[in-house]
């Protein structure tokens, strides 16, 4: 599916120190933890707990956020429908991965268990 260039963009703009919060509410009230969420990031993008608050405190863009990960092998692996697009259909690598994260994050608060979630091959 494409998405827009202003739609990428916005997602390349946007800080993740302004989305971590929605994601750390969206798990909590869903009965799943913080380090839940930082098991299923760090999975995802290589950071750890130190690394990832560094880049909250820097309010690094999901532009710069994506640009300092290293993707797991594995991020292909995640199909599926998230906020009205199937991630295996978008053609922007970094709104592809933005959309990897918050896939992940919504499979966590839907109560997916973490092997299915930290997909491998």
């Amino acid at each position: 599916m494409k998405t827009t260039p202003e739609h990428d963009e916005r997602i390349a703009r946007m800080t993740f120190a302004s989305v971590y919060p929605h994601y750390v509410t969206k798990v909590d009230r869903k009965g799943r933890t913080k380090e839940e969420l930082h098991q299923v990031i760090e999975w995802l993008t290589g950071f750890d707990e130190r690394k990832l608050q560094q880049l909250i405190d820097e309010k690094a863009t999901f532009e710069t956020f994506f640009n300092k990960a290293t993707l797991n092998p594995n991020a292909g692996l995640i199909t599926g429908a998230i906020c009205g697009y199937r991630v295996e259909d978008i053609e922007n690598p970094l709104t592809k991965r933005a959309r990897y994260l918050d896939k992940l994050v919504d499979e966590l608060a839907k109560g997916r268990k973490m092997e299915k979630i930290l997909r491998t091959a």
